[in-house]
């Protein structure tokens, strides 16, 4: 699933396209993915101008001159595309409908926006923009870690007294938003922290120390487009390459890249998911 780098790529390939531009015409091709679309969704975005694209968490915020915002998850496999635009000498003509183009915004300058999802585990709402915090998928997300929010008081106290495994608190969207798997993975390697310890027996400066880190390894990511394993691609179709910066995640068996540690990365199962570290310099 995308994780925070992939949706601000997402974001920032969409807001030159989208931002002060009416949507002429939204298609609805299906009535849900995830979960049912909003009663009217087509109706609704047909002729709005877009005020402006935000992000929280790993949801894409489109916010509407109707006083709505539309909210985007790609979910497993979903894509933006981006056609109908000229970039320098060359014109992305308008490709054939395919099978998965579930959401097609119609731009009032010719560009168009398609929503394609082969998995159908993405999903689309809209809510009132001055309401948007209270809405059920935004309300409980903890702050942005790129922003002020994030920062070492409220981290050290988040893992106060916390049982779990350091690795399990950073996925909780309650506590930071938008890290997954792969970036937590990367944070702890830098750390040099075992992703097994638990949080709250971690000392107050080693918690604080990784904040910074939290910021680098996504600002890196950011720059690199993401990381593309699977399903992520920019907007405009080309792959995100932060998986070639990878240090820790899916490099089961290599040689730990710590200076001077003579370890591997090992893999382990995590609460349903893979965890890759290194023993010898964990810890």
């Amino acid at each position: 699933m995308p994780e925070l780098p992939e949706v601000e790529t997402v974001r920032r390939g969409l807001a030159p396209v989208m931002e002060g531009q009416v949507i002429a015409r939204a298609h609805v091709n299906r009535p849900d993915l995830r979960w049912p679309f909003p009663d009217r969704m087509a109706e609704r975005l047909t002729g709005k101008r877009v005020i402006a694209l935000r992000r929280r968490s790993k949801y894409v915020l489109v916010d509407l001159s109707s006083g709505e915002t539309l909210i985007i998850h790609l979910g497993m496999s979903g894509r933006m595309q981006i056609s109908g635009q000229t970039i320098g000498d060359f014109h992305h003509e308008h490709p054939a409908p395919a099978k998965h183009d579930h959401v097609v915004f119609d731009m009032e300058d010719g560009a168009r926006v398609t929503f394609n999802d082969a998995r159908r585990f993405g999903a689309m709402d809209l809510a009132a923009t001055d309401a948007l915090e209270d809405h059920w998928l935004i309300r409980d997300i903890g702050p942005e870690p790129l922003g002020n929010g994030f920062n070492e008081a409220h981290l050290i106290a988040k893992f106060a007294g916390k049982n779990m495994p350091v690795k399990t608190a950073l996925l909780d969207q309650k506590l930071v938003a938008g890290l997954g798997n792969i970036y937590v993975c990367e944070v702890l390697h830098r750390a040099g922290i075992d992703p097994r310890r638990k949080a709250g027996r971690i000392a107050a400066p080693r918690v604080a120390s990784l904040v910074p880190l939290v910021r680098e390894v996504l600002t890196e990511a950011i720059a690199s487009g993401g990381s593309s394993l699977q399903d992520h691609r920019q907007t405009n179709g080309e792959l995100g390459y932060f998986q070639h910066n990878f240090r820790a995640y899916g490099r089961e068996n290599a040689p730990c890249p710590t200076p001077d540690c003579q370890g591997r990365i090992e893999r382990i199962g995590q609460s349903g998911r893979s965890t890759f570290f290194c023993r010898q310099c964990q810890r």
